[in-house]
């Protein structure tokens, strides 16, 4: 599996941060799958994140583990619209089942690109993933 993938599942809720403008937005978000080797998130084209990626795609995330250490990613996004790798995503156990169907024109699938991950502990030296 995809290490980053692998990571984000443990963690289960992470934020992802965005720009508008010249102020910082950030929100929780739970679905991440691994298709193709690749790790991917989703959201729908309506809604301010969609808004704010399009403007600029670089994102920071940040979980915590249940052992309280803690995960930081950077990464660019890239829009990938298969209606395949969203049928996926709805499937995949992380899915937003019920909110959305695969080529409904509302939901989006977007692979991480550029990046860097690293997980921080109290106690322990930062392990990059």
């Amino acid at each position: 599996m995809n290490k980053l993938v692998s990571e984000l599942k443990q963690v289960k809720v992470f934020y992802i941060s965005t720009i508008d403008g010249d102020q910082p937005r950030v929100r929780p978000f739970g679905s991440i799958l691994e298709y193709e080797g690749e790790a991917y998130i989703c959201s729908g084209n309506f809604k301010e994140f969609y808004k704010q990626v399009k403007a600029n795609p670089k994102v920071e995330l940040c979980g915590m583990y249940p052992d309280f250490d803690w995960l930081r990613v950077t990464a660019t996004l890239v829009e990938d619209d298969r209606k395949e790798l969203q049928q996926a995503m709805l499937d995949d156990e992380t899915g937003p089942k019920g909110l959305y169907e695969a080529g409904d024109g509302r939901f989006v699938t977007f692979k991480l690109t550029d990046v860097k991950a690293t997980r921080y502990s109290f106690t322990k030296a930062p392990v990059e993933i």
